[in-house]
């Protein structure tokens, strides 16, 4: 005859997480695995924080003052669209195009810029002296605007050799 034990107690090991919020029992805890909200920190910490409005960049077009906006006219945005009819450039710049490259803008530029044109034109007509070259060239520009019309796109300052030849040969 088989005799069969039966267990008097069954053991069962069922894991179980347990947190405490004191550090008495076994040392500390690592309370970022465990949310529990206004537990942990001081006041400040466990305070509602204000909500941050997004503007996505927008600004309003006036002065707050107290609850109410005050408009200012000058804040308003304008939207400037320049007239392209007959415009050559296309708005592309392809990456294979030739990189340029300026030298430093001296004072020999600015002058070939403004004044060596009427200089040239002095000199080939005969007149030599200091007076009437300083009515003919007059200061129309500032330095400033001299300068500003000296860098812009197309200007003569740094022509390449083989547009040089071109002109003249017209």
């Amino acid at each position: 005859m088989s005799f069969r034990v039966k267990p008097i107690v069954q053991l069962s090991f069922v894991q179980c997480r347990s947190f405490t919020t004191s550090e008495v029992r076994h040392g500390k805890r690592n309370f970022r695995k465990f949310l529990m909200p206004n537990v942990r920190g001081n006041f400040h910490d466990r305070a509602r924080k204000d909500r941050v409005i997004e503007t996505y960049g927008y600004r309003e077009p006036g002065v707050e003052r107290g609850n109410s906006l005050q408009m200012v006219p000058e804040m308003e945005p304008q939207l400037v669209v320049p007239d392209l009819e007959g415009f050559q450039l296309k708005p592309y710049v392809s990456y294979r195009a030739a990189e340029v490259c300026q030298g430093e803008f001296t004072a020999r530029d600015l002058f070939d810029a403004q004044y060596s044109e009427q200089v040239a034109k002095d000199f080939n007509a005969g007149y030599r002296d200091l007076e009437h070259h300083t009515r003919t060239v007059s200061e129309r520009l500032s330095k400033e605007e001299a300068l500003q019309r000296a860098r812009q796109t197309g200007s003569d300052i740094f022509q390449p050799k083989w547009l040089t030849k071109i002109f003249q040969e017209q």
